[in-house]
């Protein structure tokens, strides 16, 4: 299940158990919507309450990544989990957007909302 929550140039998104390839699509829509406003975005992705992802998320988060390369300022992902931690550097490779991090929400937020 995704949660999302469209603010401004921020858009948060958090995901609850399994992340299924219809909740990708939601989040897909989301950015999309949110470029149509501003030409570059902030990203809070809560990955906190997250138990995995079906492999044709996978290969959607590719493409997905690939075609958003300069579509973000900053990225930031809330996991207490080191493996989605490690996962989170591997999008890096195809973005030029600051990404980071965070064991909290409230520290992501506040990273986020700092100008940079």
């Amino acid at each position: 299940m995704i949660v999302i929550e469209e603010q401004e140039e921020l858009l948060k998104a958090s995901i609850y158990s399994e992340l299924s390839l219809a909740d990708f699509r939601e989040f897909e829509a989301a950015v999309n919507n949110e470029l149509k406003r501003a030409p570059k975005i902030k990203l809070l992705l809560n990955l906190s309450k997250m138990s995995g992802y079906t492999l044709d998320v996978m290969w959607e988060d590719i493409k997905f990544t690939r075609a958003h390369a300069h579509d973000f300022k900053r990225l930031a992902v809330v996991t207490p989990n080191m493996w989605i931690t490690w996962l989170g550097w591997l999008p890096s490779a195809f973005t030029d957007a600051e990404i980071r991090n965070f064991e909290n929400l409230a520290d992501a937020e506040s990273w986020l909302k700092a100008e940079n």
